[in-house]
């Protein structure tokens, strides 16, 4: 697996998405007030509605049961279950050391 999706999270995610625009010169896709699309930001990524937490990395899967498969016996806990979104479908892990972090697949 790759590292495919960096995503932000804001508790005012206007003020966010202004800030990246001026400061960085970053445009978005609109989907609404829960979410933004980076658009040119060097990286696919987003910014949705929540409160303040670290950027969440996401990896892309071919097969999300065999990945969640994978994480599990390799030590991580499971924080979020396979959920289904627009676009695909994704779990969240906390690995061993502390960091949560995502995968997802369009299938």
């Amino acid at each position: 697996m790759q590292i495919d999706y960096l995503e932000f999270s804001s508790p005012d995610i206007a003020a966010t998405k202004d800030f990246f625009g001026r400061a960085f010169g970053w445009s978005f896709n609109d989907y609404g007030p829960e979410y933004q699309e980076l658009a040119d930001a060097g990286i696919s990524g987003g910014i949705a509605a929540a409160p303040l937490a670290p950027p969440l990395v996401i990896l892309k899967a071919e097969d999300l049961e065999s990945a969640l498969a994978r994480v599990t016996a390799a030590g991580a806990t499971i924080t979020k279950p396979i959920f289904a979104f627009p676009g695909g479908r994704r779990f969240h892990f906390r690995e061993p050391g502390g960091t949560e972090m995502a995968v997802w697949s369009e299938a």
